[in-house]
């Protein structure tokens, strides 16, 4: 009789991530470029956003205002802000809270090119450890609410908040239950590439 082998497990649905990156600024301060297009060491910033991103997650949409055939081009749907104006992070996570296809919604920015591997393991522990409805990392006293996890139910509250003006991200999620998880940034995984100075450390000095 041959051997039974078990049924792969299927993870179900509400425990899947939707990875958002967040691509819709307009880059004014690396003189309105896109900045995630902008290639380091080779190719574009993205790109070494998705390598570390995408093992993390189950699904990755792309917000971006501009360029979006050029996004398009990495394999994965590009969703422009809802809101009109470039709005900033917020109108990004809205739309990915929007058309994410899970439960579970984690955003990067697109320019952060050295993210942590372990990025969505360690946020997804604490939120259903302290039953949060938003994991924001942090390195020392410094939050970073772009580098977060949150449950699609915020997505109400969000669309409220917008509606109302609102655009500061931590304003928006000092209502909700935070809980903040502690990484150690000695090798910049949280540093953004805002500038064409910093692009030019990254592209000479050692990689994180």
């Amino acid at each position: 009789m041959p051997a039974q082998h078990p049924a792969p497990l299927i993870p179900h649905p509400s425990s899947l991530v939707t990875g958002v990156i967040l691509a819709g600024g307009r880059g004014t301060r690396m003189g309105g470029v896109d900045k995630g297009l902008q290639r380091l060491r080779g190719k574009p910033m993205v790109a070494w956003v998705i390598e570390r991103f995408a093992p993390q997650v189950n699904e990755i949409l792309i917000n971006a205002n501009q360029n979006p055939a050029a996004y398009a081009g990495f394999g994965y749907r590009v969703i422009p802000d809802e809101i009109a104006g470039f709005a900033g992070p917020l109108a990004g996570l809205q739309r990915g809270l929007t058309e994410a296809a899970h439960d579970f919604v984690a955003t990067v920015p697109c320019d952060s090119p050295f993210l942590p591997r372990d990025l969505i393991a360690r946020l997804r522990g604490a939120l259903e450890r302290e039953a949060a409805e938003i994991a924001v990392a942090r390195t020392g006293d410094q939050p970073h609410p772009v580098f977060c996890l949150c449950r699609k139910s915020v997505l109400g509250g969000l669309t409220g908040f917008l509606a109302g003006g609102g655009r500061k991200i931590d304003a928006w999620y000092s209502r909700l239950k935070v809980v903040e998880v502690l990484f150690d940034d000695q090798a910049g995984a949280f540093s953004n590439v805002n500038t064409e100075a910093e692009l030019k450390a990254f592209e000479e000095g050692p990689l994180p």
